[in-house]
């Protein structure tokens, strides 16, 4: 059964689902993208961790987060081509997840390679800043930096009520860019993971999702259309 939602689905930042729902959408986006490189490069799906602690009533929470990202090296000599990224909860509320994302993204930047930042978290504070000036109003976005142009961003964007973007993934500068239909990767990663049945849809969105009033209304709509609430 495939989500209600015809773009991300806001249902899935709940802590208990997020995690399989990461892990599921980097394999698809891997999956898609393989069969688009050349011999030239190979696709490696690698993980970091961080402990994140959180203050409860008189003492202190701690958790170990993992988190997988892709990245496109070149055979000949391993050389980091592009870093593919899906932003995490943790990467925007906590102060651990944030370094350890944004460490990564560094490390990346030093080796002179491409960034794709795919972000469809609509709770916490973005982990890139850039004006919005001259961009539509958006939800999720998807951020590309190319070697080339390390200051310089093309931004992809969806709203939630609207299907998520195709984007380009950078390679080396002599190459074509790669395409990704991220909507196809997360159709599938939404049902490899077989997330409807674990999702009350007649419950609201997990507390710490901030949507609109419109974009609430819209949902309650859409899923009441469906016969879901």
């Amino acid at each position: 059964m495939p989500s209600p939602f015809p773009g991300m689905d806001p249902y899935l930042e709940h802590p208990k689902l997020w995690a399989p729902f990461q892990h599921q959408m980097l394999a698809c986006l891997y999956q898609i993208l393989l069969p688009g490189l050349v011999d030239r490069y190979r696709a490696r799906v690698g993980s970091r961790t961080y402990t994140a602690e959180m203050a409860l009533f008189t003492s202190v929470v701690r958790e170990d987060h993992a988190e997988e990202f892709i990245e496109i090296r070149t055979r000949s000599d391993g050389r980091l081509v592009t870093l593919i990224e899906v932003v995490s909860p943790g990467n925007k509320t906590s102060s651990a997840g944030r370094a350890a994302y944004l460490d990564k993204r560094k490390e990346a930047a030093a080796c002179r390679a491409g960034i794709v930042e795919i972000d469809l978290v609509l709770q916490g504070k973005p982990t890139l800043t850039y004006s919005r000036d001259g961009l539509p109003e958006y939800d999720y976005a998807v951020t590309v930096t190319k070697s080339t142009a390390p200051d310089r961003y093309e931004i992809y964007t969806a709203t939630l009520q609207k299907r998520l973007p195709k984007f380009k993934v950078p390679l080396a500068p002599d190459d074509r860019d790669a395409l990704l239909d991220l909507q196809a990767a997360f159709a599938r990663a939404y049902d490899l993971g077989n997330f409807a049945p674990q999702i009350d849809y007649k419950g609201p969105v997990p507390p710490d999702v901030p949507l609109t009033d419109d974009n609430r209304r819209w949902a309650d709509e859409m899923l009441k259309g469906q016969k879901m609430r």
